[in-house]
């Protein structure tokens, strides 16, 4: 009796214990999505600010593919944060002041980015190159002044560990009014600077041929992203900031090819990943918050390169089979048009007088097995192109025949343009023709229209003659 009743007591104990603990988590997720707590409150908002500047400024450095910039310019910062310690501890006795620290930041990091323009500009070096060697000098510079600040008496109230790897939970409203001011900057900078940013990522030369100030544009468009950089140390650190400002911005890209939109959609992946990751943070106190930022980062990367519409695994390989169908579709048409055609000058190609074309005809205009030919024919059939007539072959119904005439025509406007224009020799011209025949828009044949002066035109349905023959 008194095992049963000591049974019953501990599960008892053990389901309120786990309705606590459950109560408890659900307080502490409300108090995060709401924002009831203020250091958490503070934190959440400050870094889904630094996130929305990390992503527009980001974007400029994935279109200039300067993706190692940011990297470069986040290590170049680590020997300046030193120094300004030193200096602070030695005229001030303390050096702790996070003005202090940023300030020697921004000028080691601003001459890191100077450094780089200079590598590249006085020598043959290409970019890349450059910012390996910025990265690891500057960071290297600033492991050894880091040793050194171990020797000092005031190293046991340093900290300046944090600013490796960051420590979001220590910003006070002092480091949001930053983080917010260096948000309303790049914002506000790639509003007033967007034509001229837009031109400078996708075409230099062109301009700086038209006279615009490049140098002038490339500098201030480092500037901001040293802004962003310096601005969120405090954050997510020096070795993380550099996922804060490129992960948003290639997230965005597998969603838009649109400049203006893919600064949008950045911002929006920056704010949610600070917004989300240092919630998650908040919910598990242990969890370093600069590190789950950036897996959240991560995990937005990966949904986006899975389900992006743009460039996305998903959607690319739904686009292959679909154009892989309408190229084999296609083929069909043109084969069955060609076969029909050897039949005379005018061959009857649809309605109840239609001619038909035996499966071994067809077999023997392409490498199809007959297995894949039957295949295509069948989801010919379902678009309402070709009849089929059980073992003895297929015939093309009325869509079907406007179709083949419009696909045979585009193949040879463009192999007569080849011969002519292009010097291909006319019993290479249909494997050319083959290539590219299958994304000409109505536009480029209206242009090819206008270029072709040949006089061998069937007057039946405008298609021209072969310039070779057809095998």
């Amino acid at each position: 009796m008194n095992k049963g009743w000591g049974t019953a007591f501990a599960l008892f104990l053990a389901a309120a214990v786990a309705e606590a603990s459950a109560g408890s988590w659900r307080d502490d997720f409300a108090s995060v999505v709401l924002l009831r707590d203020y250091n958490t409150r503070l934190v959440i908002i400050s870094t889904a600010l630094l996130g929305v500047a990390g992503g527009l400024a980001g974007s400029f450095l994935l279109l200039r593919k300067r993706s190692l910039m940011g990297d470069a310019l986040s290590h170049a910062t680590l020997p300046g944060i030193v120094l300004a310690f030193i200096v602070a501890v030695h005229f001030t006795g303390a050096g702790r002041s996070f003005a202090v620290l940023v300030t020697g930041a921004a000028v080691t990091g601003i001459l890191g980015c100077v450094v780089v323009l200079l590598i590249r500009g006085l020598t043959r070096v290409k970019d890349d190159a450059a910012m390996g060697i910025v990265l690891s000098v500057f960071y290297g510079a600033g492991v050894v002044l880091l040793s050194i600040v171990q020797h000092m008496p005031e190293a046991g109230t340093a900290g300046l560990e944090s600013f490796l790897y960051g420590k979001t939970a220590s910003m006070v409203l002092t480091d949001f009014y930053l983080v917010s001011g260096a948000a309303v900057v790049a914002l506000f900078a790639s509003l007033a600077l967007f034509k001229e940013f837009r031109l400078l990522c996708f075409d230099e030369d062109y301009a700086r041929s038209m006279g615009w100030p490049t140098h002038a544009l490339d500098v201030l468009m480092l500037l901001l992203v040293t802004l962003v950089t310096v601005v969120g140390l405090q954050a997510v650190g020096v070795v993380l900031i550099i996922a804060f400002l490129i992960i948003p911005a290639a997230s965005a890209r597998m969603w838009t090819s649109r400049f203006g939109w893919m600064l949008a959609i950045a911002a929006g992946f920056g704010g949610a990943s600070g917004w989300l990751g240092s919630g998650l943070s908040a919910l598990t106190p242990g969890l370093p918050a600069g590190a789950v930022i950036v897996l959240t980062a991560a995990a937005l990367f990966v949904m986006s390169l899975l389900a992006g519409p743009d460039r996305g695994i998903v959607a690319r390989t739904v686009r292959a089979h679909l154009l892989k169908r309408r190229i084999e579709r296609q083929h069909l048409l043109r084969g069955i048009y060609e076969v029909l055609e050897e039949d005379g000058p005018a061959p009857q190609m649809a309605g109840e007088g239609t001619s038909m074309v035996t499966w071994e005809a067809l077999e023997c205009k392409r490498s199809w097995t007959p297995g894949e030919l039957r295949r295509i024919v069948r989801r010919a059939y379902r678009r309402g192109l070709v009849e089929t007539m059980g073992r003895a072959g297929v015939r093309l119904t009325d869509a079907g025949a406007r179709e083949a005439a419009r696909v045979t025509r585009n193949h040879r406007l463009w192999e007569i343009y080849l011969v002519e224009y292009a010097d291909i020799a006319p019993s290479h011209v249909d494997r050319d023709a083959d290539a590219v025949e299958h994304i000409l828009g109505a536009d480029l044949i209206r242009r090819l229209e206008a270029t072709l002066t040949r006089a061998e035109r069937p007057a039946a349905d405008g298609v021209p003659a072969s310039p070779h023959p057809i095998r």
